[in-house]
């Protein structure tokens, strides 16, 4: 039996993963240290879209928090992107009142996009 040819494309997560570990403020080297891998398995992860090994990509997703939903699911509307976990982990260091503020704020942006619409 042939082996079927058709791979994932790991260059969107490898994008995702580099945009995550540079929002931490973490070095490809520092990354390696903590999930014990050469920083030049990650530089081509990140860069050329090199298929990781499974624990490897199981480090990378826990690691910076990156959604893999958005990577392989097919269902748009209940995928979570990487920016949305993002936010949801910065709320969740917010008090109540500080969740009141940005409920506000998202009130107003979606009333202003109603306006914008009629």
């Amino acid at each position: 039996m042939r082996k079927k040819e058709d791979k994932y494309d790991f260059r969107a997560f490898g994008l995702a993963i580099k945009k995550a570990r540079m929002k931490k403020g973490l070095t490809r080297e520092q990354v390696g240290a903590m999930i014990e891998i050469d920083p030049r398995y990650l530089t081509n992860i990140e860069n050329k879209g090199q298929h990781p090994s499974l624990q490897v990509f199981y480090d990378l997703v826990s690691l910076p928090e990156v959604s893999v939903d958005e990577f392989f699911l097919l269902v748009s509307d209940l995928v979570k992107s990487t920016r949305r976990r993002q936010l949801e982990k910065q709320l969740d260091n917010l008090s109540d009142k500080d969740l009141i503020i940005m409920e506000s704020v998202a009130d107003g942006i979606i009333k202003s996009k109603e306006v914008e619409d009629e």
